[in-house]
């Protein structure tokens, strides 16, 4: 054999070992990218779920508006705080500002534990005081309440 056949051989050997190689490591990066693929997948349902449930949520909230099951206030807080949750473009925050508004207007007073602790007057200046913005907003908030009921953000 001529040292020209034996270099050819070896050079042969040798682009056969790199090719398994570059074979062996493409699979690998195609099974990597099919495992993401699948988990990306999964958080895209759990994202699906989880928006899914704060749009029942929301639903729920402004059928209790119109039920008065609720306070105007009450309702503002949670659905104001369940669209940014959801991360709602500008124009729904826009379409639907009653609700932040009158979040806006009653976000001094104080709630749960710290609304037990104030005295009894401090208790009554508030509830007038949220009364009157709620008296304020209570056609606003009732129209974005039955607008929202057909709405899925």
């Amino acid at each position: 054999m001529s040292s020209i056949n034996v270099f050819v051989i070896l050079a042969v050997l040798i682009i056969i070992a790199l090719a398994i190689v570059a074979g062996r490591l493409h699979y690998r990066v195609y099974q990597q990218q099919k495992v993401r693929a699948l988990e990306q997948a999964r958080q895209d349902e759990v994202t699906r779920q989880q928006r899914e449930s704060v749009n029942k949520s929301i639903q729920i909230l402004a059928q209790a508006v119109q039920g008065e099951e609720l306070t105007l206030t009450e309702a503002s807080i949670r659905i104001a705080g369940l669209l940014d949750s959801l991360e709602v473009v500008e124009n729904i925050r826009t379409e639907f500002s009653a609700f932040y508004q009158l979040r806006s207007l009653t976000a001094h007073i104080s709630i749960l534990e710290a609304w037990k602790s104030l005295d009894r007057k401090e208790q009554m200046k508030f509830d007038l005081e949220r009364l009157q913005h709620e008296e304020t907003y209570r056609d606003f908030i009732i129209d974005a309440a039955q607008r929202i009921r057909t709405r899925k953000f």
